[in-house]
């Protein structure tokens, strides 16, 4: 399936740059139905059945951005994936300054040594003291991020000087618990504890997984043909109480509902290795496509995607397609708000994978 059949023109102005205040005010796109309405997050709970069960994501995002020195020279830092206590694979730039064994220095009690470089500016860090040359325990690491870095916002969130204090909170979801995310999970970013008692008055129970969202999500599709796409691998969990809740609530005719699609991966992820949802817990570089037959999640809460991204080949590839074209055509016409901050879908399973597949044969044509 070629790039292009996931391309749309989005007007600047349509990219918000804050969260809607209150959460729960954001608007909804619901395509659940027959057609298409417009509502608010706060008509969820409208939208739900008893036992149906809620699937969030409790990853917390962490300060994961870095501005250093090697010598004179200024390298900026994205973390993206964790190697170890005191390693990380990160984003640099520029990347061709970090050569073997260099030093990058944060504060006068933060560094790293450049361990290796890979591909599009991946580098490998280990964080030391630079007074002592030790290697930094997790919690050293953790304590230093918090005082030195600042919150991995997207490229498209405008921030001229950085990110603001107030996105500590507002990119950071009510269900935050474990770290380790460098992006977050933001159908999330849309609840609040109000919507939540709300929610569990209809008979739905809200069940967390976790799923360490890495940089990569922001990285582009490069390759014309998606399927020569290579993802990056995230590490996810899902606790034996969650797949228990799951399975009881399925066996009562309940939906499982995914709040966002770091949630979706990873219990369809689990369901490809086991044919089920069971305890879990390691990598996965699950990339769902148009003709992907879906084993878990009956409906998906999403916010609105990057073009050409795979998230939205993701959506495509749950709703339709068509579905997803005539909907984004909607949102922008009627002043929708996108991406990390914006507002958000409730959309169901395509019933028939047979059309998705026969949709992406003809997009392929």
């Amino acid at each position: 399936m070629k790039l292009d059949a996931f391309d749309y023109s989005l007007p600047a102005e349509k990219i918000a740059t804050k969260p809607a205040d209150p959460r729960e005010s954001a608007r909804l796109l619901d395509l659940s139905g027959d057609g298409i309405a417009d509502r608010h997050i706060g008509d969820m709970p409208a939208l739900l059945r008893a036992d149906d069960v809620l699937i969030v994501n409790n990853t917390q995002v962490i300060p994961a951005r870095l501005e250093g020195r090697r010598g004179q020279a200024k390298i900026s830092v994205t973390l993206h994936k964790h190697e170890s206590d005191h390693i990380w694979r990160v984003f640099a730039k520029p990347a061709k300054k970090c050569r073997i064994d260099d030093v990058i220095i944060f504060a006068d009690d933060f560094a790293a040594t450049v361990l290796g470089r890979g591909e599009g500016g991946d580098v490998a860090l280990g964080f030391i003291n630079p007074a002592t040359a030790a290697c930094l325990t997790r919690l050293e690491l953790d304590a230093c991020l918090d005082r030195y870095g600042s919150m991995p916002l997207p490229p498209y969130i405008a921030r001229p000087d950085g990110a603001e204090p107030a996105d500590r909170q507002d990119y950071q979801t009510m269900f935050a618990r474990h770290r380790g995310a460098v992006a977050a999970p933001t159908a999330g970013l849309h609840f609040t504890d109000n919507l939540a008692k709300a929610i569990a008055a209809t008979g739905a129970r809200i069940l967390p997984v976790t799923l360490h969202v890495g940089a990569g999500t922001f990285l582009p599709v490069t390759a014309d043909d998606v399927k020569d796409h290579k993802m990056h691998s995230e590490w996810g969990q899902i606790s034996a109480e969650t797949a228990t809740a799951i399975a009881e609530a399925c066996a009562k005719g309940g939906r499982v509902i995914a709040v966002g699609t770091t949630s979706l991966r990873i219990l369809e992820a689990c369901y490809q290795q086991h044919g089920a949802v069971i305890e879990f817990a390691g990598e996965t570089d699950i990339f769902i496509t148009p003709g992907y037959e879906f084993g878990v999640i009956d409906a998906l809460l999403t916010n609105f995607h990057l073009p050409k991204s795979t998230l939205l080949m993701l959506v495509s590839a749950f709703t339709g397609m068509q579905k997803i074209a005539l909907a984004y055509r909607h949102a922008i016409a009627n002043d929708y708000r996108f991406f990390s901050y914006g507002d958000a879908c409730f959309m169901t399973r395509n019933p028939s994978p047979d059309i998705i597949a026969s949709i992406a044969a003809i997009a392929d044509q």
